[in-house]
């Protein structure tokens, strides 16, 4: 059995860690923070607490495999419930749709009693492609290693393949080509943002993930998403992983293109035989790896062809309504703008704060997340453009002044926050970037901004040999369900090994 060097706590890093300490490895986790989970965490703050990373899991075989096969089974870990309605979608013209959760019969005929009988039609004829578009999909591009695109090349229905999947349409021409009602096809757009992406780019296939939200729900975690990484964490100690809080990775050490070890921050050195890399890719081959490596070169190419993920900026809101009247609001709740395109035009080309952003509202109906009567606790997320002072944005200005006009926003919505509000506390993607070690604040890494976006995204078994690489940056992607089968992957590769 092997030594194993984990860089990062993430959920990436922590499943892929009790997988391999359950395979007989001798695994040593090293955090550059003070707490495990990464972006997933749920946070106190006085009487309210908020999931300021995921706010929702699909899925959740991902999580039930895992926990099933390192020793104890989910659901006597952590209390899931499903979310239902899963969704709740409201427009600038004063209408509104309500997705419930698990059905897509309840949901055709949701968007009927909202929009008419042919849009309910439309929707089921773009589910019935993204389901076929998921089939196509899910073994080749999402639960294996993809090692190039010369293996994708020697499948045997490759054409009929190429044909469902659609590579080279974007997810706006296809649903143009669907002629969706336009309600419809601003949720379809939503999807896109799902992973930092721009929905007139982006590829046809990420429809699949309105297939995999219908299909196996919208579900949380009694006590916040967060709980998941702390009951990983939890896993990994019990299988034997030692955790190095504070110990922030400055190297990967590597001779003859192999990698061997890391160095610590303090420059302790820690030998190991094998490397795996829940850091985003762009630090491991461009800070972590030195140059002179050359086995490491593609992999850099790669990360300056890959456009960057989109960012987010977060308002966390204390409401107490014993000082105003309280708005019935769902679990997960979008408000969309007059004009979507105008957000994905100042966020990726302008590279300026949305004027008019869709706003995302976390409201969840669970008394653990509060202390005291009559309190609710909102994340709420715009998208935003990354922290680039040197050619974009810069957001070490006019925070507060936005996080105020997000607040006049939400007023104007009829959602009676100013009245209410007790506690709030604003993110941007700078503080992602700093607590996270995202850089940029792109919660994705790399978007899915082109055809080849896929093949742009970090190996899972590195070109410098004894280096994987796992989690959002990594194949197959960003999200709580990518990450965890990213994790199976590299467990899967060095079992084999």
């Amino acid at each position: 059995m092997a030594k194993i060097s984990v860089i990062g706590a993430g959920v990436g890093g922590l499943s892929v860690a009790a997988r391999l300490a359950k395979q007989g490895h001798v695994v040593e986790i090293y955090e550059a923070s003070d707490r495990t989970g990464g972006k997933c965490r749920t946070e106190w703050f006085g009487d309210y607490s908020f999931d300021t990373g995921p706010s929702l899991l699909t899925i959740p075989a991902v999580y039930r495999d895992l926990f099933l096969k390192t020793g104890k089974r989910l659901e006597l870990t952590l209390d899931l419930k499903p979310v239902d309605p899963a969704f709740a979608y409201h427009f600038s013209d004063g209408t509104e749709v309500v997705f419930p959760n698990l059905s897509n019969p309840k949901t055709y005929l949701a968007i009927e009693k909202s929009f008419g009988a042919d849009a309910s039609k439309q929707w089921k004829t773009l589910m019935d492609r993204a389901d076929a578009m998921w089939e196509v999909s899910r073994e080749p591009f999402v639960e294996s290693e993809l090692k190039s695109i010369w293996s994708l090349l020697k499948r045997k229905n490759l054409l009929g393949e190429l044909k469902q999947i659609s590579p080279f349409t974007s997810l706006r021409t296809l649903t143009k080509k669907y002629k969706l009602d336009p309600h419809l096809s601003m949720i379809v757009d939503r999807y896109a943002t799902y992973t930092g992406s721009d929905p007139r780019k982006a590829p046809a296939v990420l429809l699949t993930i309105a297939f995999v939200e219908s299909t196996f729900g919208a579900w949380h975690i009694t006590g916040g998403i967060g709980k998941l990484s702390e009951a990983l964490e939890t896993r990994c100690r019990e299988l034997g992983v030692k955790i190095y809080l504070n110990k922030k990775v400055a190297k990967i050490n590597t001779s003859a293109n192999c990698a061997t070890g890391i160095t610590l921050e303090n420059g302790e050195v820690i030998t190991s035989d094998l490397v795996v890399a829940n850091a985003d890719s762009e630090i491991v081959y461009n800070n972590l790896i030195e140059p002179s490596v050359k086995s490491a070169k593609p992999e850099r190419r790669k990360l300056k062809k890959a456009s960057k993920s989109l960012a987010g900026f977060s308002l966390l809101l204390g409401l107490d309504n014993s000082k105003g009247t309280a708005v019935q609001m769902q679990h997960h709740n979008v408000y969309f703008p007059n004009n979507y395109d105008a957000e994905f035009d100042q966020i990726f080309d302008k590279q300026v704060p949305v004027s008019d952003p869709t706003i995302y509202i976390c409201a969840p109906n669970d008394k653990t997340m509060v202390k005291g009567e009559n309190r609710e606790a909102w994340f709420v997320l715009v998208n935003a453009p990354r922290h680039d002072p040197e050619n974009g944005w810069d957001w070490r200005n006019g925070a507060q002044e936005y996080a105020s006009a997000i607040v006049k926003k939400l007023d104007q919505l009829g959602l009676n926050v100013s009245q209410r509000l007790d506690y709030m506390e604003y993110r941007t993607p700078l503080d992602l970037q700093n607590y996270a070690m995202a850089p940029g604040g792109s919660i994705y890494g790399t978007s899915s901004n082109s055809a080849q976006s896929a093949f742009l995204r970090a190996r899972n078994r590195s070109k410098v040999k004894n280096l994987y690489c796992v989690g959002g940056s990594a194949h197959p992607g960003g999200g709580l369900p990518l990450v965890g089968i990213s994790a199976d992957i590299v467990a899967e590769i060095i079992g084999k090994a």
